[in-house]
């Protein structure tokens, strides 16, 4: 007899190069190119890369100056968050026409549970094919699906077919999919645990399951456990339709290195503006302070402070983060100034989900 729950009927729906894709649609002239969004031959980072710019190596978070090196023709364009949003609060109400268990991750991604559905349909197979079908015709836009019982399986399950394509794991499925699966494409298995993980001779899962809990504790800590069980199929973390936020940020990357705290102060004042408007819309308030610092060569510092009341002020946010700034000398010239605030006031608020058995 299985451990796991075999009666949820979980979606993870993924956009395939969500911006990138976005800026093909809108700029036909774009269609078939190697672009990328964000970055640009000497600046910043790549924010999405169509898919004809990932052939080369392009990915997102990679510098600018190397999506150029790794693709002489890669076409940079700036980012139109509010055309994402815009497309994304349109996909999000195809997937309210099928359930109100919609957890987004971000503005491209989001699982859904439809163990219980709108459209009565006992097959999540034939909704998530539904669901890609309509988010194409209604945006223009491509989508890609994994569909099984829990929110691990259907994340890894969504890559499988990209783009444009899906994956179904079935109850029956569930143990021989994940004792097959590369131990390096486990969601939440990073390169650093991958390799760690190779050294211990875990390649796959079926390597990964044959290693006993205090084991995998002794190398992973709590990672350990939560490792133990995904790789039996158990993970019974809910679809939990409204994200709480754990921290609130904003942060900029220059043109040109700063070499003064006088111009960086100048930066923070803009930054902590920013935040405001942001923290006010959402009426969210917090008490630590992180101001982030990232350097000419790429090192990365962050410096936090925790106050006893909540805030949400710009000056308030400037202050701290100016005290911050000062803490210690600056190791060299500054390319990204950022703050963020967490500690927040936001409540986590649990959705009860009643679960029938259906068909796959």
């Amino acid at each position: 007899m299985d451990d796991f729950n075999r009666d949820r009927k979980i979606i993870h729906v993924d956009m395939d190069a969500f911006y990138a894709s976005v800026e093909q649609m809108d700029h036909p002239e774009l269609r078939g190119k190697p672009v990328a969004v964000g970055g640009s031959e000497t600046r910043g980072v790549v924010s999405a890369a169509s898919y004809e710019a990932r052939k080369f190596g392009v990915r997102s978070a990679l510098s600018g100056a190397l999506a150029k090196r790794y693709c002489p023709e890669i076409i940079f364009v700036k980012p139109r968050f509010d055309r994402y949003k815009e497309i994304s609060q349109k996909i999000r109400k195809i997937f309210l026409d099928y359930t109100d268990l919609v957890e987004p991750l971000s503005l491209d991604e989001a699982y859904l549970d439809v163990t219980q559905n709108k459209k009565g349909n006992p097959s999540a197979t034939l909704i998530a094919r539904e669901i890609r079908q309509r988010i194409f015709t209604e945006t223009g836009l491509t989508a890609s699906a994994g569909i099984s019982i829990n929110k691990f399986i259907a994340k890894v399950a969504s890559d499988y077919n990209k783009p444009n394509g899906q994956k179904t794991v079935t109850p029956d499925e569930v143990i021989p999919f994940l004792e097959a699966l590369p131990i390096g494409k486990f969601y939440g298995v990073g390169k650093v645990t991958r390799d760690k993980m190779y050294q211990l001779g875990i390649f796959t899962g079926l390597d990964l399951k044959q290693k006993p809990l205090d084991f995998l504790e002794k190398h992973f800590g709590k990672s350990g456990v939560y490792y133990y069980y995904i790789v039996r199929g158990i993970h019974n973390s809910e679809v939990k339709p409204e994200r709480i936020a754990k921290s609130v940020a904003t942060e900029h990357t220059f043109n040109e290195n700063l070499t003064s705290e006088i111009f960086m102060e100048e930066k923070l004042q803009t930054i902590a503006g920013e935040l405001e408007r942001r923290l006010k819309r959402y009426n969210i308030a917090g008490k630590t302070v992180t101001l982030k610092i990232k350097y000419s060569d790429f090192t990365l510092q962050t410096r936090s402070k925790t106050l006893p009341y909540f805030i949400s002020d710009k000056s308030l946010l400037f202050d701290t983060a100016k005290e911050l700034l000062y803490q210690e000398r600056m190791k060299n010239s500054v390319r990204l100034l950022g703050i963020s605030l967490n500690n927040l006031n936001t409540e986590v608020k649990k959705t009860v989900v009643v679960q029938l058995r259906f068909d796959f």
